[in-house]
């Protein structure tokens, strides 16, 4: 009986130290876990100091106080960036490139209803959701998406505004649609976000200085809005923003993806709608190419902002301070 006594001590003694000496080496192995990881620094660098949606791709800014960052881009109620879309009758995208006026263009959402403003042009309104419209195959950088008909009312104010002889309609994306890699085209990794109508990212960062340092090299200066931003940045050096490769807003974690290319789009006039074709493009080609090695990425394309993808989505709000995460 005190044999047996005895065996069943030493099996439990056994058993117990094994447990601990497991439990001591998971501590062991958790704690070098800790160690090779880098722990992270966030270093502030701005400040937020405008908050821009473009519904309409190619259409007037919204400028809001705050906004939902989501994987599509930046989001207030039933307004979301680069989401309508002015397409030919066969379904092929129009953009300010073939429509400069288009720049012109006010979509905003109010109770539900879309209101559509445009220059000697009177409002049109109509609903957000038409489920009864049919959803049509459209075409955008030479890739396949699909969009909500917005009617037959919207596509007679649109053909009147641009007058034109041919006919354009509007579509919308919804948020049951299957959305388009950005840019999957393109000769290199595109940011891995799916986007609705927006050509190569979902949220565009640019910073006020280095607007400010191209107007100093311009006859006249430009604003912010003819680079259709998402996120300005005040409060720091032109240009910084092409070093922060994560950073952190509120509750927002974003992941710079690429620099943004510019194209003759900039040209247009965000006040007039005049196309010169010309400046600041040709000043930015002078002193924002990219590097001999990225030429297979940018080509010609001056490089002025930065491309992000969401990687925690979150609200923003203008005066929000900017931290980049350093590892």
């Amino acid at each position: 009986m005190e044999s047996t006594r005895r065996l069943s001590f030493s099996s439990s003694s056994l058993l117990l130290g094994a447990g601990a000496a497991a439990a001591a080496l998971g501590l062991v192995g958790l704690g070098y876990k800790y160690l090779w990881k880098k722990p992270e620094e966030a270093v502030r660098v701005g400040v937020v100091s405008k908050l821009l949606i473009h519904p309409l791709k190619s259409g007037k800014a919204v400028s809001v106080a705050l906004a939902e960052c989501q994987p599509k881009g930046l989001k207030l109620g039933d307004l979301q960036d680069r989401h309508w879309l002015v397409v030919t009758e066969d379904g092929h995208m129009v953009t300010a490139r073939q429509q400069p006026r288009l720049v012109l263009v006010s979509l905003t959402c109010e109770g539900g209803r879309v209101c559509l403003n445009g220059p000697d042009m009177e409002e049109l309104r109509f609903p957000v959701k038409q489920a009864d419209n049919r959803v049509t195959g459209c075409r955008l950088f030479g890739e396949d998406i699909q969009g909500r008909d917005c009617g037959d009312e919207t596509s007679r104010w649109l053909t009147r505004y641009l007058g034109e002889e041919n006919t354009f309609r509007l579509v919308h994306f919804e948020p049951q649609m299957k959305g388009r890699k950005a840019e999957e085209s393109k000769p290199f990794p595109p940011p891995t976000e799916e986007v609705a109508y927006a050509g190569m990212g979902p949220v565009m960062l640019l910073s006020e200085s280095s607007v400010k340092d191209l107007s100093s090299k311009l006859e006249q200066e430009v604003t912010v809005e003819r680079f259709r931003p998402n996120i300005v940045v005040s409060d720091c050096e032109a240009f910084d923003e092409d070093s922060w490769e994560e950073i952190q807003i509120g509750s927002v974690r974003l992941q710079r993806a690429m620099s943004c290319g510019r194209c003759s789009i900039i040209t247009i006039n965000p006040e007039t709608g005049v196309y010169t074709r010309k400046e600041p493009l040709e000043t930015l080609k002078g002193y924002r190419v990219c590097k001999p090695s990225e030429r297979h990425i940018y080509k010609s394309s001056p490089l002025f902002g930065q491309l992000h993808n969401v990687k925690t989505t979150g609200i923003l709000q203008v005066g929000d301070v900017v931290y980049k995460i350093n590892r």
